[in-house]
């Protein structure tokens, strides 16, 4: 690959569902002062460029996923540890955190409730928790459509397809947070091109990729991985203003549900 910015970072240029995460959680974080402590913790299919930008927001980040396939690149982009992760034991301690963010993490896991009751117990009285989870509702169009092609819970790595809100909200008020806030994003357009994005890797690209590629990845988690698709990286790279352009119709069903939600809330002092 050319160039000097960062594959990960060029990566996100061609993104649609990440750059609407990384603007919906900036409006969800607000102001963050320089001595806040911030964790942001993920599973996975995050290759560092969301740690990157968050942290250019304010506060002392730290980051942890999951996962290990990326956390050595990770750590390289953000000149910074990348902590390899036990959902039931986080190695912070108690009350440490101003604001946790997590994504995509509570649907990969079999019981997200030891997850959320760590979260609980790291974060500080009156600290903001965000979680973000593909949305569970599976009577939505584009999650029938996934399931007609074969792109079930199994190939993303879930262990469900996703969470609804109300069910997000008891499991984070089992650990002692309170929800505030919800919002939801990715609707009928912007889903319905990622799932062809996402097919085309896990059923074609990822089959033929002179790196190896893990069940559950649908997308080029490391440079190796992305280095063996590179031609149609490029291809993809030129057709995606017409991609972007057509997500924007998502304007259009405004009134719908997203197929991503949020859910914001405070640790209590209980």
């Amino acid at each position: 690959m050319t160039g000097d910015k960062p594959w990960q970072l060029r990566m996100f240029d061609k993104s649609l569902k990440k750059k609407m995460r990384y603007h919906v959680l900036k409006k969800h974080l607000g102001e963050i002062g320089a001595n806040e402590k911030c964790l942001l913790v993920t599973c996975g299919d995050n290759n560092g460029a969301m740690n990157y930008y968050l942290r250019e927001l304010g506060g002392q980040w730290s980051f942890a996923d999951l996962e290990d396939t990326c956390v050595a690149e990770m750590s390289e982009l953000l000149d910074q540890e990348v902590l390899f992760a036990d959902d039931e034991k986080l190695d912070y301690p108690d009350a440490h955190f101003d604001r946790v963010v997590t994504i995509d993490v509570h649907e990969h896991l079999d019981d997200p409730v030891p997850f959320s009751l760590e979260v609980g117990r790291i974060t500080r009285p009156g600290a903001q928790v965000i979680c973000t989870v593909p949305n569970g509702d599976e009577s939505k169009v584009v999650v029938k459509m996934k399931h007609a092609v074969g792109m079930t819970a199994d190939e993303y790595g879930h262990s469900r397809i996703g969470i609804t809100i109300p069910e997000l909200q008891g499991i984070m008020q089992r650990s002692k947070v309170e929800p505030t806030e919800t919002s939801t994003f990715s609707r009928f357009f912007t889903e319905s091109l990622e799932l062809t994005i996402n097919f085309l890797y896990v059923k074609i690209l990822a089959k033929r990729s002179a790196a190896p590629v893990e069940k559950g990845q649908i997308a080029p988690a490391t440079k190796d991985q992305l280095k063996s698709i590179q031609k149609t990286f490029k291809i993809y790279s030129m057709i995606y203003p017409i991609y972007w352009l057509v997500s924007r119709l998502d304007a259009l069903v405004f009134f719908t549900e997203g197929y991503v939600v949020v859910v914001e809330g405070r640790r209590s002092a209980a």
